[in-house]
């Protein structure tokens, strides 16, 4: 059985915590690197129904942290400690990988595998890639490789050259974009306006649907060095009516 620490190392390795933003709380949540895992589970998030449902001495690896601030109380009724307390209770390890996953692997694999632009190209958080398409057939493109039933977009009908992707929120990033288009999720209504200003085209691809391949992703790496992972859904915490 490996131990916290044996993986540990693998993850930052293929990567490295010291690209996470400073306000990111990735890494080592709740356990200790000299603990033996009987198994492995990934996921967007822990949630008290998904820590309620994994056996004893697991290890669960999830995009979000759990934490994010310090907390100054442990109420057992309230979120994050509930889960926490699920956590100790079942001698459960958690792992997040959030910002500095999103450079070294989420931002290109849904740009390429999931989207199935070519010539993706990182920089940092922003993933470049052509597009030669109009402003109506990436909209349709999108809606198709995502699953969208609508997607809202900023910006007017025109031929679009080169594209970019920000996985999760990233519509306050829009000014700093060298691109006609910006694919993320979350955009919020003045964000919206500067980037109409700027003359550069939005498409809301949604928080969760951008990053829901998290799961895949990781397992697919994990299982190259060896180690077996269970790909746990998360779900969608919004319902559309």
């Amino acid at each position: 059985m490996p131990k916290i620490a044996e993986i540990l190392r693998f993850l930052e390795e293929i990567s490295p915590l010291a690209l996470q933003e400073p306000w990111d709380n990735s890494g080592l949540l709740v356990g200790s690197g000299g603990e033996e895992v009987n198994s492995i589970y990934v996921a967007l998030e822990a949630t008290l129904k998904l820590v309620e449902s994994l056996p004893p001495h697991s290890l669960l690896i999830t995009h979000h942290p759990l934490l994010f601030k310090p907390l100054k109380a442990l109420l057992w009724e309230e979120y994050p400690a509930n889960i926490l307390r699920a956590l100790i209770q079942k001698n459960l390890s958690l792992i997040a990988l959030h910002t500095n996953f999103d450079q070294t692997h989420l931002g290109r694999y849904v740009a390429s595998e999931v989207l199935g632009f070519s010539g993706v190209e990182m920089e940092g958080y922003v993933g470049y890639f052509p597009l030669k398409m109009s402003t109506h057939e990436l909209a349709s493109h999108l809606k198709r490789a995502l699953g969208l039933e609508r997607i809202a977009t900023v910006g007017q009908e025109r031929y679009l050259e080169r594209g970019a992707i920000i996985t999760g929120s990233g519509g306050s990033l829009a000014p700093s974009i060298k691109a006609d288009a910006l694919l993320t999720g979350d955009i919020k209504y003045h964000d919206a306006m500067i980037a109409k200003s700027l003359g550069i085209n939005l498409f809301d691809i949604g928080h969760y649907e951008s990053e829901r391949f998290f799961g895949e992703i990781l397992a697919s790496v994990l299982k190259k060095q060896g180690y077996e992972a269970i790909i746990v859904d998360s779900k969608n915490p919004f319902h559309y009516s």
